[in-house]
């Protein structure tokens, strides 16, 4: 396996093409510079020591060179040795509604970003457990699978909104059944679902979903997230003002209410626990405390170990080539 150090060097090779177009700009000026002081054919004749292949040659090979010495800056390196890493953990799905109803602002600065707020928190306190994510409004879709890359979840994490999902709508049984495809029960991992949501399923069999996932061995935790006495959802423009509040097709403002029977039934369903999200607590940590108190089992993944770094040979390369370029004459022999 590959990779590079000091990845960000690999720009320059962007230069390459500006040098092609400045290489047959300069040739074309020094033609027409030329044949302002006389007849083309005669000027070629008094230069015939002159070569243009080997003018040509020795750019390509100062081309080269600097392709060479540029990712010798990068740094590449290789693994040289594959080890097997056992680690020890649980398997952590979150489920996180990304439908409209979630940029309530009933908990601030709304929904949506009050449930990733408590998500990288999470991802952050996690040692050795894989987490993955999936979104789901209508429907559910698979935002990250299982991993232990924290920092790869971290950047799925941030680019989620409420445009996530094409499909308007809560399907919290979408959600529950993608979970369940993305598990994989080969592995005997303790396996934790946690739904972040308003509760407001609007389509589906939420519960058999529940009862299905429960007896796969999955572990549902649900945290509801809204007022049950129902909020507006605020409007903005592009320049961030609030113009108004979402309306139906009648022009009644929609007001999203918390479910909070329906996700504590699920929760149960799923031999788990409801949390009622708020704007100081982090549920997710309590949620945390209760999966750091299971029983975890260890899971095998490989990992590449000991990179040992190969830019020497590349900047060795690159400057023998420059040498060569230099030694070589744009004279005919």
């Amino acid at each position: 396996m590959i990779r590079f150090a000091h990845s960000e060097y690999l720009y320059l090779l962007a230069l390459i093409p500006v040098f092609i177009v400045l290489f047959f700009v300069v040739a074309r000026a020094r033609k027409n510079a030329l044949s302002r002081f006389g007849n083309l054919d005669i000027l070629s004749r008094l230069a015939e020591s002159a070569s243009r292949p080997k003018r040509f040659v020795k750019f390509i090979m100062f081309l080269f060179a600097y392709a060479l010495i540029v990712v010798g800056l990068a740094n590449p390196q290789i693994g040289t040795r594959l080890q097997d890493v056992k680690q020890e953990g649980v398997d952590i799905f979150i489920a996180l509604d990304v439908s409209f109803s979630m940029k309530a602002e009933d908990i601030k600065p709304n929904r949506l970003e009050k449930a990733k707020f408590e998500i990288r928190n999470l991802i952050d306190r996690l040692a050795g457990d894989r987490i993955g994510m999936v979104v789901f409004a209508g429907e559910g879709y698979t935002q990250f699978p299982l991993t232990t890359d924290y920092s790869g979840a971290n950047l799925f994490l941030d680019v989620v909104d409420v445009d996530a999902v094409p499909i308007p709508g809560t399907s919290i049984e979408s959600a529950i059944t993608r979970a369940m495809e993305s598990f994989d029960f080969k592995e005997q991992t303790t396996k934790v679902l946690v739904i972040i949501t308003d509760g407001e399923n609007t389509e589906g069999d939420a519960f058999s979903a529940a009862e299905d996932a429960a007896k796969k061995g999955i572990l549902i935790y649900t945290i509801g997230l809204g007022s049950p006495g129902g909020t507006p959802i605020p409007m903005y423009n592009s320049y961030g003002q609030q113009t108004d509040f979402k309306r139906d097709r009648l022009g009644n403002i929609v007001m999203t209410k918390l479910d909070e029977v329906s996700l504590e039934k699920i929760a149960a369903l799923g031999n788990g626990a409801y949390y009622r999200g708020t704007n100081n607590q982090d549920e997710l940590n309590e949620i945390y405390k209760a999966i750091n108190a299971l029983q975890k089992r260890e899971f095998g993944t490989k990992q590449f170990t000991d990179y040992e770094p190969r830019f020497q040979f590349f900047i060795a390369a690159g400057i023998l080539l420059l040498l060569f370029e230099l030694l070589i004459s744009e004279k005919k022999v």
